[in-house]
């Protein structure tokens, strides 16, 4: 994989904004309830694929997601959920060729972008996208789903970023009180809900595993030392959106296994 430049670049807007990294909802796929989140007003979902949906380098869903992904399809419409990967889709896709599988196994579109994410330029490939449907889906109506806080969440967090309340928070930084004219614009509420950053934690295969602890302990640290911009964050309980998590199987005991073998004998 090539050089993710705006990744690496994240840490400076850190200094700035350091809750860009924080989700709105920390959860595994299986307990996302997709229709209490189209009931909110949700229509559309971005998804990243490897470590997320399929095994790295794979193009299959992973089988225990089958059943959560069928119902997240059914409930958006299979044109509103879209993969945007920074290898499926990416310039080191040759031809596209990876894409084109994963459209095939999954059922969904994969976006074909020039930028990795989190770039601008790949957020401007995914509204494009979502604007060019017979139903437009607006950002603040999207959720991002994916397993990397550098990536999937920051730019989750840019796509909801509301620009008047970047320009004052810059200006409180520089210590400027001029007013801002857009101050009243209905259109840029802060206190609606927005673009809903989703943080998957579980991993199907162990990859960058450093790197995963190194932004959990960072996580950890903001969420703990930094305090939201107002309205930065969602305004509504994410907790509405998880499902109760699946009963464990029952433990076997030993006579237990015992018939077992002996039934199937």
């Amino acid at each position: 994989m090539p050089l993710n430049v705006p990744g690496i670049l994240v840490p400076f807007q850190l200094i700035v904004n350091p809750r860009i990294i924080v989700p709105g909802l920390i959860q595994d796929i299986r307990q996302i309830d997709f229709r209490a989140l189209k009931k909110a007003g949700y229509r559309g979902a971005v998804f990243d694929k490897d470590n997320c949906l399929t095994v790295p380098y794979k193009d299959t869903l992973v089988p225990e997601l089958e059943s959560a992904w069928k119902e997240c399809r059914e409930v958006f419409g299979e044109g509103n959920v879209l993969i945007v990967s920074n290898s499926a889709g990416s310039r080191t896709d040759a031809g596209g060729i990876q894409a084109e599988a994963i459209n095939h196994h999954l059922g969904v579109p994969v976006l074909f972008h020039s930028s990795l994410k989190p770039s601008y330029s790949c957020i401007a490939s995914i509204q494009a996208y979502f604007r060019s449907l017979q139903h437009p889906v607006h950002d603040r109506e999207l959720i991002i789903v994916g397993d990397r806080l550098f990536t999937d969440v920051v730019m989750a967090n840019r796509m909801g970023m509301n620009q008047k309340g970047w320009i004052e928070h810059v200006r409180s930084l520089l210590g400027s009180s001029r007013p801002n004219s857009s101050i009243g614009d209905p259109t840029q509420s802060m206190t609606t809900p927005g673009t809903l950053a989703i943080w998957t934690t579980g991993v199907w295969k162990r990859e960058s595993m450093v790197m995963r602890f190194a932004e959990k302990q960072l996580l950890e640290a903001v969420q703990k030392w930094s305090k939201p911009r107002e309205g930065q964050e969602i305004a509504m309980d994410t907790s509405i959106f998880i499902r109760e998590p699946p009963p464990p199987p029952p433990k076997s005991g030993l006579i237990q296994k015992l018939m077992t073998r002996l039934r199937f004998n």
